[in-house]
């Protein structure tokens, strides 16, 4: 069953009371079907094609931590966007992962419908699964703008989220590790 996105917008358009004929809006239905398809694109990628076999065998035993890696994402339960930031650090176990495959695992799962807790540990358990590593820390501070433009309007606050597997939880030593040199 296909739908037809360009008509979904023009009837929610329609719908707030706007008239689609519009000079304004006559293309618009079809430039936010585009943007909706680009905003949630995550949703036809994988795991496989993302890190596209850029693991490589390494002796490299130190923590690894890609910090400030921006992300856009939308609120599964408005639809509104939550914008931020994620630090992913790997304890690596005779492999180590490209450095744009870790960016490109945080888009992944940002690119779809989503709650913040349970994309901060999707992203932990594609880095594990991708790398075999010791250990896997992800933490993501965002701004939400259903917290913002809508309903409590709380304009300066910021939800964080972290999930610590393998030595990363075993170890308070690592985690510590982890959270000072991002900052936390």
């Amino acid at each position: 069953m296909s739908i037809d996105m360009d008509k979904c917008f023009a009837q929610i358009i329609t719908a707030i009371g706007e008239d689609v004929d519009r000079e304004g809006l006559v293309k618009t239905p079809h430039r936010a079907a585009d943007a909706f398809r680009f905003l949630t694109r995550g949703y036809h990628q994988d795991l496989e094609t993302v890190v596209n076999e850029a693991v490589f065998t390494s002796d490299s035993d130190e923590m690894v931590i890609v910090r400030d890696i921006e992300f856009y994402s939308l609120c599964e339960h408005h639809l509104l966007p939550f914008i931020g930031h994620a630090n992913v650090a790997y304890l690596p176990n005779g492999k180590v992962i490209g450095l744009s495959k870790i960016a490109r695992i945080v888009d992944m799962f940002s690119r779809r419908l989503q709650i913040q807790e349970n994309m901060t540990r999707e992203i932990a358990e594609a880095l594990l699964q991708a790398t075999d590593a010791h250990g896997v820390a992800v933490q993501i501070t965002a701004r939400h703008m259903c917290m913002m433009m809508r309903g409590v309007g709380k304009q300066n606050s910021s939800m964080s989220t972290s999930v610590m597997l393998g030595a990363f939880r075993d170890s308070q030593s690592t985690r510590n590790e982890f959270l000072q040199l991002i900052g936390r």
